[in-house]
């Protein structure tokens, strides 16, 4: 018997390269690509006439987004912009990149409009074989939240059906990972792909909590493709473990190189990072 090669290493550029380029945008994907990610991390939502939409939250941001009319989205009213109650026509009349984000000074400000996936997975194709660069993954976490079933999202299984519809069109499922904090959602991606009515995407579980990765698996009630936790609670022995139940572990956000260079030496099979750019010589 030959031992298996090591998978390679997965890079995964957090909401594109959000230190960068104004997140979850095309430009931040098209720089993920020129630093070498081998998969461009993402987040999705869902707007009123049922468009799978590109953002991190499901509503106009007041830290970095500008209204139609140029001004800075109020904070007090952000929520009021509920992406699920808006049209995606109305949707990209809002500039999410020109004011900048405080908290990542090194984010070129450029204008751009929250994305549909169909078009960032359609742009980012073309691009990295207009430069002739490796296929990469695409990791897509569905923003679910139980309270907010009916609120800013629809329920899990029409909101799953509707990004899952955009991925079996356009890319093929041994290019997609699946994440999400909301369990609901990979248990019903899990009996959707076991029913054979989803392709066999892989599925990671993402977690914040301090409580067990046992603990969690008996929560989630089968075993992940990935465990995607807070870079911050992991330790080498809990990578092993998890490891050797066949469990990929990729931790987020982690932009500190020396931070970087230990969880590899810990044996993390890849990382999230807002600075790909940081992960160079890894």
């Amino acid at each position: 018997m030959f031992a298996q090669s090591a998978a390679p290493f997965d890079l995964q550029g957090h909401r594109g390269c959000r230190g960068l380029m104004p997140e979850n945008s095309i430009p931040a994907f098209k720089k993920a690509l020129d630093l070498g990610v081998t998969t461009l991390e993402l987040d999705v939502v869902i707007s009123q006439d049922r468009q799978v939409v590109v953002s991190h939250e499901p509503y106009m941001n007041a830290a970095y987004c500008l209204t139609p009319g140029g001004q800075p989205v109020d904070k007090k009213s952000e929520k009021n912009l509920n992406l699920f109650r808006m049209t995606y026509d109305q949707i990209k009349q809002y500039d999410c990149g020109s004011a900048g984000n405080p908290s990542y000074p090194e984010q070129e400000k450029i204008k751009v409009a929250k994305p549909l996936l169909k078009d960032v997975i359609r742009e980012a194709e073309a691009y990295r074989k207009s430069k002739n660069l490796p296929p990469v993954s695409f990791n897509i976490e569905i923003k679910s939240d139980q309270k907010e079933y009916g609120v800013s999202q629809p329920a899990v299984d029409e909101f799953s059906d509707l990004v899952h519809g955009v991925i079996a069109e356009q890319l093929p499922a041994e290019r997609v990972i699946l994440q999400s904090f909301d369990f609901n959602v990979l248990k019903h991606w899990k009996k959707e792909i076991e029913a054979g009515r989803y392709r066999k995407v892989r599925l990671a579980a993402l977690v914040s909590n301090q409580r067990s990765w046992e603990t969690h698996l008996d929560e989630l009630g089968f075993v992940p493709d990935v465990y995607s936790p807070n870079h911050l609670l992991l330790g080498k022995t809990k990578i092993q473990a998890l490891q050797k139940r066949g469990i990929q572990v990729i931790p987020w956000t982690v932009n500190d190189a020396e931070r970087m260079k230990k969880l590899k030496n810990w044996g993390v099979d890849g990382l999230i990072t807002d600075y790909p750019d940081r992960a160079k010589g890894l």
